[in-house]
């Protein structure tokens, strides 16, 4: 639906007075738009040529002057910041460090140029035949990650693939090195149970894993890119006896490593929900949840 509303306005280019439906129109007609676009960038491309010209003007004086900072001894070679700054850490471009600056003499420079060695050509790199690989579906299983994901990550970081009747292969080094961040730790891998452990060894779906989880409120934990359930925690609430046989403080130990009361201890326990059992009249504390609780804070 068009706008109801008149705004008398002056046409930005040429200066006729019309009738505008929007507050933020400038011109009167396409044609007087499209002029007014190619002026703009008219403008544009000769303030870049004229920015060049004063650069170019700048190197020209820097390249006179007989000390120059590294900035200006990369424009006067073609070089890059970064890479002065690499053949001035290597000893290639002398220099003298003064208090908050380098100084390059100019001197030396075209000293490097008057005896400079024989100029070795580089010889080509054989790429290495690749002989082992993975396939798309291999790889989701084992890293646990998206068909889409894959496919970016391996455009964006230009992984070598090939297809072979039908079938898309990756390369096994190139993957095993882009994707090394994605697999969990052997830590986890073995007190903690993934959605995937749930399903097969109780025969739950994965709706009736997260609404079992958050009813039972079960410990979890995030490795790498993937969700984990506490092992001892689950095979409690489902009724079994752990696989795992975890260790544990008893009150006195736990008092005289971490310097508290029994009450104390007894209090931070209750409160953060440390897995905790009974023999007899002596209380048994997860060693592990309860150091990971009284740990140094870290940040990143």
């Amino acid at each position: 639906m068009s706008s109801t509303i008149e705004i008398s306005k002056i046409c930005g280019w040429c200066g006729k007075e019309f009738i505008a439906r929007k507050c933020s129109t400038k011109y009167c007609c396409k044609r007087c738009s499209e002029h007014a676009y190619k002026a703009k960038k008219r403008k544009e491309h000769v303030a870049r040529c004229n920015e060049k010209t004063v650069e170019a003007e700048k190197v020209k004086q820097s390249g006179n002057n007989e000390y120059m900072t590294p900035r200006q001894c990369a424009s006067l070679l073609g070089l890059c910041v970064r890479t002065v700054y690499y053949h001035l850490e290597a000893n290639l471009i002398p220099c003298i460090r003064l208090k908050g600056k380098t100084l390059i003499s100019r001197a030396s420079i075209d000293k490097m140029f008057e005896n400079p060695p024989e100029y070795i050509k580089r010889e080509k790199k054989v790429a290495e035949p690749i002989e082992e690989f993975y396939t798309t579906k291999q790889i989701l299983e084992k890293f646990g990650i998206s068909n889409s994901w894959l496919f970016k990550m391996a455009k964006e970081r230009n992984i070598p693939k090939t297809v072979v009747r039908g079938k898309t292969l990756w390369s096994r080094k190139h993957i095993d090195n882009n994707l090394a961040d994605k697999q969990p730790t052997e830590t986890v891998a073995g007190e903690w149970y993934s959605v995937e452990e749930v399903c097969a060894k109780f025969n739950m779906s994965k709706e009736a894993v997260y609404r079992f989880v958050s009813e039972r409120k079960i410990g979890k934990r995030k490795d790498k890119c993937k969700v984990f359930y506490s092992r001892r925690q689950f095979d409690k609430a489902m009724g079994i006896e752990s696989e795992l046989k975890p260790e544990y403080y008893t009150m006195p130990e736990a008092m005289a490593r971490y310097n508290m009361t029994r009450d104390q201890i007894s209090h931070y326990v209750r409160t953060h929900d440390i897995p905790r059992s009974y023999e007899g009249r002596y209380v048994r504390i997860d060693r592990k949840a309860l150091d990971a609780l009284f740990a140094p804070p870290k940040i990143g």
